[in-house]
């Protein structure tokens, strides 16, 4: 891995393989624990002076624009994420090397293929379930984490690293593409995505933006994938994702997470027409953002319907799948052999109805048996849906789970996957029995 500067940065996992004698080992750990302690004194502070927007520093907070623009700060971001980047743990040696057979599995199932075996990857696996994530949650704001490249992509490639999924997924968030629209947010922890200036008129609507260069409203997209691009080929498929229209537009008029949806189905019922002219505009910009980040590298693109589940049939029929079904088709005009994958959380209920969408895999919620939603889709390839609380069980538990969703996809054109994303308390080590057991379980 090289820095903005061409410099080779240093990795601990590399000085371990150069010398595996006890004693140099030890010293390594000891070296690292030295500059931890020195970091963390540092970083604090740091983060305060280097957050810099313009010129002179000013303190950080979350309502702030979250990259550094001088070159000084971010040499010095990246200087802080390669220090850390030192004390990843060499994962890839836990987890052994990917067979260079099976690098593609996920990308060749995603577009109908067969397989050997089910590949596997899980939504939201890069995350605070893991410690090595936590080193960097910990000490900065998650748009400083997702908008940084360096950080981006140690943070995307520490799951692959430690448990050798068949995918690396870049780590961003749904929302990232907003601003680019006119739509500021911040993400506070504890909270989760705040929009301070909802979207609640055609007034607002009329006044957003189009997503022309998105290498100049996201530059940190083309370098963050571009990088992982290089890390993935001959290991495994790389993914890039966005938000489907109704999920985006829907945080936009909340504001933030309700349980009730309330003044987004307010707009639906009372004022349509804006609520409809909304769509429009992010569809068609989500599906410009989407086709670039499959210009910088990704080879498979998941659209997350991740509010679906505060819509019944009806609505989702008219809010959410015409709006998602111009996404689909648009990215497929540009880029017909891209597999896109289309995921409604909550939607199980009506899955009969998602069958004949344009995406060429659908991602099933937990909410259904798998055999169930095979029966339904018939021969739409699946991915999916074992529940993420299994993982907090046994081992063996989980294990079960992983040869039962499989059992029940029929072993062929499925990529196992959880119903749902990973959540915090999860045992990084029933991560490394799902993803073992997928690749060990043959019908």
């Amino acid at each position: 891995r090289r820095d903005r500067g061409g410099q080779t940065l240093p990795h601990l996992g590399t000085a371990l393989r150069i010398n595996r004698h006890k004693r140099a080992e030890e010293e390594a750990v000891n070296l690292f624990d030295r500059r931890a302690r020195m970091e963390s004194k540092t970083l604090a502070a740091g983060l305060i002076a280097l957050s810099v927007f313009g010129d002179s520093a000013q303190a950080f907070s979350p309502s702030s624009l979250l990259l550094p623009r001088t070159s000084a700060s971010r040499a010095a971001v990246s200087s802080a994420a390669s220090s850390l980047r030192m004390g990843a743990p060499a994962a890839a040696e836990k987890s052994g090397k990917v067979k260079a057979d099976a690098h593609d599995i996920l990308l060749r199932v995603a577009k109908g293929e067969e397989a050997e075996r089910t590949p596997v990857w899980l939504m939201r696996q890069a995350g605070r379930y893991m410690k090595d994530f936590k080193a960097y949650s910990n000490k900065y704001p998650f748009r400083m984490r997702s908008e940084t490249p360096e950080i981006a992509i140690e943070l995307s490639m520490q799951p692959f690293r430690a448990f050798g999924t068949d995918g690396i997924i870049m780590f961003s968030d749904i929302l990232t593409p907003l601003p680019s629209m006119g739509v500021e947010f911040d993400v506070i922890k504890g909270t989760g995505p705040v929009i301070e200036t909802p979207i609640r008129s055609m007034d607002q609507v009329k006044k957003l933006t189009p997503i022309d260069d998105p290498d100049k409203s996201t530059p940190f997209i083309r370098e963050t994938l571009g990088a992982l691009k290089k890390e993935a080929e001959g290991k495994a498929t790389l993914l890039g994702f966005i938000g489907s229209p109704f999920t985006l537009a829907a945080y936009s008029v909340e504001g933030k997470a309700n349980k009730n949806c309330f003044e987004t189905k307010k707009m639906m019922y009372n004022d349509p027409e804006i609520m409809h002219a909304f769509l429009d505009h992010i569809a068609d910009n989500i599906a410009a953002y989407a086709c670039h980040q499959i210009d910088c590298g990704a080879q498979v693109i998941q659209v997350f319907e991740s509010w679906a589940h505060h819509l019944g049939p009806r609505d989702w029929g008219i809010f959410a799948k015409p709006y998602a079904e111009r996404v689909i088709n648009k990215i497929k005009a540009k880029h017909p052999d891209t597999p896109v994958i289309y995921f409604a959380n909550g939607g199980s209920s009506y899955l009969e109805k998602q069958k004949d969408m344009s995406c060429d895999m659908l991602s099933v919620d937990w909410g259904v048996d798998m055999a169930e939603a095979r029966k339904t889709l018939g021969d739409m390839p699946v991915s999916g849906n074992v529940d993420p609380l299994v993982l907090m069980g046994p081992e063996e538990g989980v294990r079960e789970a992983v040869r039962e969703c499989i059992r029940g996809a029929g072993g062929h054109s499925h990529i196992l996957n959880l119903g749902h994303g990973v959540i915090e308390p999860t045992p990084e080590e029933s991560v490394a029995a799902f993803v073992d057991e997928a690749k060990k379980f043959r019908l």
